[in-house]
């Protein structure tokens, strides 16, 4: 079963210093959001999750230290969405979704009949098996950035970390993508996503960071972490929030009046 275990996380991106001493522990079977408003640091703690940034503290998958991990190893094991990409080359949607498998594949060699499976999974549960044969760099916005998530399925990993995943989808497909990543996480899988819907996160996240100036300004689970008070501190909004029921909702009232105190 996999684990992560993040140990005094921080990063300092030019003279700011963007992760602050962040601690958290992350277990198979769960899916966390990471919450916050923008410039919080919450992409850069993915990414620093990942070795991808220069990062003070440690990071561990299965008590081995990621940054000394051959990239190839962490890819297979790590599936990874981020945020903004941008597509250049004229592949067809089964091609870039094919990309996926790389990680499992050795230098020259082809796609095998298993790798052929995880792809048509992936794009099945993507919802883009008519999309197929299409040029990914001829897609709208939605369907770029679900044939993107499905390239991070095919990876088949035990660990995928998304970052603003439901970025330009329509709210549909902003579900399917949720219960993508739940159904994910219920089959065994550690999921983590940024995000910034926090009603999808309330929905379907067994638990949130909250993280504010790079810091965590709360941790546990969505009723814990998404309060009035929490939302007021780290949005500067106030909000009626009701998560007792099966369809939780967050509805945002206004600035906090603290907002404009001088």
């Amino acid at each position: 079963m996999v684990r992560l275990v993040l140990d005094r996380i921080g990063v300092t991106l030019g003279r700011r210093a963007v992760v602050r001493d962040i601690g958290a522990t992350f277990a198979a079977g769960s899916l966390t959001g990471i919450v916050g408003p923008n410039g919080a640091g919450k992409s850069t703690l993915a990414r620093a999750m990942l070795a991808l940034v220069p990062a003070t503290g440690a990071v561990c998958l299965d008590g081995q230290d990621v940054s000394a991990l051959p990239r190839a190893d962490l890819a297979r094991r790590i599936a990874y969405l981020p945020q903004g990409q941008t597509l250049h080359w004229p592949l067809t949607v089964e091609r870039l979704v094919g990309l996926g498998r790389l990680p499992h594949l050795a230098p020259m060699s082809r796609i095998a009949p298993a790798d052929a499976e995880a792809i048509e999974r992936a794009m099945a549960r993507a919802d883009l098996l008519d999309l197929r044969h299409r040029i990914a760099t001829e897609l709208s916005g939605g369907e770029r950035a679900r044939a993107l998530f499905a390239r991070a399925l095919a990876v088949e990993a035990p660990a995928l970390i998304a970052d603003e995943p439901l970025a330009s989808l329509d709210p549909g497909h902003q579900i399917d993508v949720m219960a993508l990543m739940r159904a994910e996480a219920d089959a065994g899988a550690l999921v983590i996503a940024v995000l910034h819907d926090l009603t999808m996160a309330a929905r379907y996240c067994d638990r949130l960071l909250l993280i504010d100036g790079g810091t965590v300004a709360a941790d546990g689970a969505p009723a814990a972490v998404l309060t009035p008070d929490h939302l007021r501190a780290v949005y500067g909004i106030e909000a009626e929030v009701r998560l007792d029921g099966a369809w939780p909702t967050i509805t945002t009232l206004g600035r906090s009046p603290a907002q404009y105190r001088t």
